[in-house]
């Protein structure tokens, strides 16, 4: 697994909340994935086996899985990589984005059975398309009896941070505090270069509101970053907590949209300022029309592998 450096691109998200009640569907589809994903090897930019990515990423300690949160090739290759990582036989802890940190007991209900799908989903927030993007990943957990975090800040959280500073944390009750990390770091680098220039270049409507004073893109900009950092390094904390509660040998799998772990930074780089030791991994999902005919060259540096998933 490669070390951590160089920035790129960032993908902006965000992630609306409301209930989708399911159908039943198969918790772990039988991997099939050759035929329908392009796999390749960062390091060498040579093609590979949806296998022998499993089998490399098998050994990390952590696992980040990017994803484009709109494209259904990437949401199967993720299930079926997870399906895969869980056939090493470590110990394996689910981590998600979509998922918030004050979720958490309503998450654990339903793993232990305490209560209904229907009654988890009602307590959760999940995302819209919860029920085809990451309900598998939530039942294959649950069937294989592994660890499933709630790792993020909860969004109320990131909005107020959005709209006023990181001090507004400071004015919160102790539990409520809690749901975001204690530490929190959000340094002039070159992934804050990257989503400064990445968020001037987007519309800020969907964000929090332009405040007095502010010279825009650029203060509104500062703030989404701190928005950002703190959900970075409440997933990060989040991630590291778990694993140091697990078995030694067990192995952290976190989904997450890619730019927060593209080129090791954001969430990536946040788990390895807590742990120096840890082995990480990155593997950054590609829709693509043609994956055939995708380039590797401008993507290599994302991550250790890269798939590249066919977006009908």
């Amino acid at each position: 697994m490669r070390a951590f450096a160089h920035p790129v691109r960032l993908a902006i998200i965000a992630a609306a909340a409301s209930a989708c009640i399911p159908a039943a569907a198969p918790v772990a589809p039988a991997p099939d994935p050759g035929a329908r994903y392009r796999v390749v090897a960062a390091d060498s930019r040579q093609e590979t086996t949806f296998e022998h990515m499993a089998a490399q990423l098998s050994r990390a300690k952590v696992v980040f899985v990017g994803e484009q949160h709109d494209d259904p090739a990437t949401h199967a290759a993720e299930v079926e990589l997870l399906h895969a990582i869980g056939g090493s036989g470590r110990p394996v802890v689910l981590s998600l984005e979509m998922f918030e940190r004050d979720v958490q007991d309503a998450l654990n209900d339903y793993l232990a059975g305490r209560v209904t799908e229907e009654q988890f989903l009602a307590r959760s927030r999940p995302w819209p398309r919860y029920a085809t993007d990451y309900r598998g990943l939530v039942e294959l957990a649950k069937k294989r009896g592994w660890r499933v975090i709630a790792a993020n800040v909860p969004r109320p959280m990131a909005s107020a941070v959005g709209r006023a500073g990181l001090a507004v944390l400071d004015t919160l009750s102790v539990p409520g505090r809690a749901h975001a990390a204690a530490e929190l770091s959000c340094p002039n680098d070159d992934y804050r270069a990257r989503f400064l220039a990445e968020t001037r270049s987007h519309s800020a409507g969907s964000g929090p509101a332009p405040q007095p004073g502010d010279t825009l893109p650029t203060a509104l900009a500062e703030r989404f970053y701190l928005a950002q950092c703190v959900k970075d390094e409440t997933m990060a904390e989040s991630i590291v907590a778990a694993l140091r509660a697990a078995p030694r040998n067990a192995i952290a799998v976190h989904y997450n949209g890619s730019f927060h772990s593209d080129y090791g930074q954001g969430a990536a780089a946040r788990v390895a300022r807590r742990e120096p030791s840890w082995k990480l991994a990155i593997v950054t999902a590609i829709p693509a029309r043609d994956p055939a005919l995708a380039p590797v060259a401008p993507n290599a540096g994302r991550a250790d592998f890269l798939i590249f998933t066919r977006r009908d």
